[in-house]
């Protein structure tokens, strides 16, 4: 070898090492480590093992140019040769494969003519030669080690090519030295790529534990932090599979959809700061147990008072026969209008999408009725003015305190989420999971952002939150949801300037909701959808989604 190809070989291992530590792809780095020592050593072919924890060496990539054969890497071929073990069966090493060998010492084996080498074992080679009508002579095994000093794999070439004639030749002492440095470089290489996809796999592990654990808090939102993600992710496909119309130009990258999911992951991380009897109130009465309870025992009460003042009556009345019925009929009128109370008080206990201010004044006279005997002495309200004032929530079940709590958890999140040290790929998470609750109108919270300041990813994962929210089973306060009055609802809010037109056109058209419903929903929500007929379907689009 000249000092000129010397030289050019070294400049080309610089070039592969360069190359190998910026390749984030598993298998392309294997390939790439093979094919650089080939390219350096000039041999016809090679193998990568890599060192498992059966304390095997496993085949990774399989290459021989004369006899096209790709095993391994990004080819798609699967690798059908067996591992070779570092010891037998009785815990004694393994120094008579070759491999093996290079691995148990930490040394570079060169073979001149595998076929009269009587150090090693090469039985299976030369079967291997008999089907093949190869020629297997030369063989250079170089070990891989980390910057700990441990093995991680084995570096192989066979066949060494002469440039002049073409023929089989032995490896050189220059050869063993590049394709060990490349091996260095390669073994740093594939240690660089395991911690990094070790680090990305404990954050995710980490992200997840921390859903699951705001999961768990509640039962009542059992599975939001999970069903959230899929859902988001679904539609962010939806967005890259379209040709044509508002998301016809646009494409999430990976790492744009990595971000995304992790975002949807933490979205409400927030939440485990808020109180569990908030989360958990089923009830506008419910604080630690359900008030309606204590309403329950004022109106047995009036009902007692009204057997009071009826037995009264009828002792005063026992020879006038018409006035008996009467204290009769009027104690049965007003058992009746005590029993028609109760129902409406827990009915409207319950909560729902809305309560009307005609309700609202009615539940405020209902209050002013009060109890004639008490232990005191003094008349008791019906309600109390807290009660009278949780009754009256228009929407659902918390009151206005309560309320700001819930929508606490998001200024919660995105504090917490701006105090981890996200890499650089992740930097907007916290922006895109802290967004979610803010419209394009500008009315959201926490910070009431418009229109031009929510990214596409915002707006996907604040449809994913609300459509899941609708149709979720196992929410306390009101029953299972169809998808008919879902939709109808996400229509609503999209008409109202809440969501993305196009983003709830694109569920809908899609039907992202019926992919999603046949999984999560119970066969009773999932009823026929008339899309025409779904209100803000046929918004304007073009809402400057890019």
């Amino acid at each position: 070898m000249t000092q000129l190809d010397l030289l050019a070989k070294i400049e080309r291992l610089s070039a592969i090492g360069i190359d190998l530590s910026a390749e984030k792809d598993h298998d392309q780095l294997l390939e790439s480590i093979l094919m650089g020592a080939k390219e350096i050593a000039g041999s016809d072919g090679g193998t990568l093992y890599l060192l498992q924890d059966d304390n095997s060496l496993h085949f990774e990539i399989i290459i021989s140019d004369s006899l096209n054969i790709l095993m391994g890497g990004k080819s798609g071929n699967p690798v059908t040769l067996s591992p070779v073990p570092l010891y037998d069966l009785n815990g004694n090493p393994n120094k008579r494969n070759v491999v093996s060998c290079a691995a148990l010492e930490n040394c570079i084996i060169n073979i001149e003519d595998a076929y009269i080498s009587s150090d090693y074992d090469f039985s299976g080679t030369r079967k291997f030669d008999a089907k093949s009508g190869y020629r297997s002579k030369s063989f250079l095994s170089v070990p891989m080690k980390n910057h700990e000093d441990k093995l991680i794999g084995v570096l192989q070439l066979i066949n060494a090519i002469d440039p002049a004639t073409s023929g089989v030749t032995t490896f050189t002492k220059e050869d063993e030295k590049l394709v060990s440095s490349l091996a260095s470089q390669a073994a740093v290489a594939l240690t660089r790529k395991d911690l990094i996809d070790g680090l990305e796999n404990l954050l995710q592990a980490l992200v997840k534990l921390v859903a699951t654990a705001i999961d768990e808090k509640s039962p009542y939102t059992g599975g939001h932090c999970k069903r959230v993600p899929e859902l988001t992710m679904l539609m962010a496909e939806a967005v890259n599979a379209e040709n044509t119309g508002s998301y016809g130009d646009i494409l999430l990258s990976d790492a744009d959809l990595h971000e995304l999911e992790m975002a949807a992951w933490l979205h409400d991380c927030g939440k485990i700061t808020t109180p569990e009897y908030v989360v958990d109130k089923s009830t506008k009465l419910e604080t630690i147990f359900d008030r309606i309870a204590l309403v329950d025992a004022r109106i047995n009460l009036l009902e007692h008072e009204a057997e009071i003042d009826y037995l009264s009556s009828h002792a005063e009345s026992n020879t006038n026969l018409d006035s008996k019925e009467a204290a009769l009929h009027k104690k049965q009128e007003k058992l009746n209008e005590l029993a028609e109370i109760r129902s409406y008080l827990h009915r409207v206990n319950t909560g729902g999408e809305f309560l009307s201010p005609e309700e609202s004044e009615q539940i405020k006279k209902l209050a002013n009725l009060s109890t004639k005997y008490s232990k005191t002495g003094q008349a008791s309200p019906l309600l109390t003015s807290e009660e009278t004032e949780n009754l009256c929530i228009s929407k659902g079940t918390l009151n206005d305190k309560e309320r700001a709590s819930i929508q606490n958890h998001i200024v919660a999140t995105i504090n917490m989420l701006n105090s981890l040290p996200f890499p650089e790929h992740l930097k907007r998470v916290p922006s895109i999971a802290g967004a979610h609750h803010e419209r394009l109108d500008g009315k959201g919270y926490p910070n009431g952002l418009t229109a031009e300041q929510l990214p596409l990813q915002a707006r996907i994962l604040a449809l994913a939150d609300i459509f899941e929210a609708l149709t979720a089973s196992d929410r306390p306060y009101r029953a299972r949801m169809p998808l008919s009055k879902a939709l109808s609802i996400l229509g609503y809010m999209t008409k109202e300037g809440h969501l993305d037109p196009d983003m709830f056109r694109l569920f809908v058209d899609r039907k992202l909701y019926l992919n999603y419903a046949e999984k999560y929903l119970v066969p009773e929500q999932i009823d026929p959808v008339d899309h025409e007929s779904l209100p803000g379907y046929r918004c304007n689009a073009g809402s400057g989604v890019k």
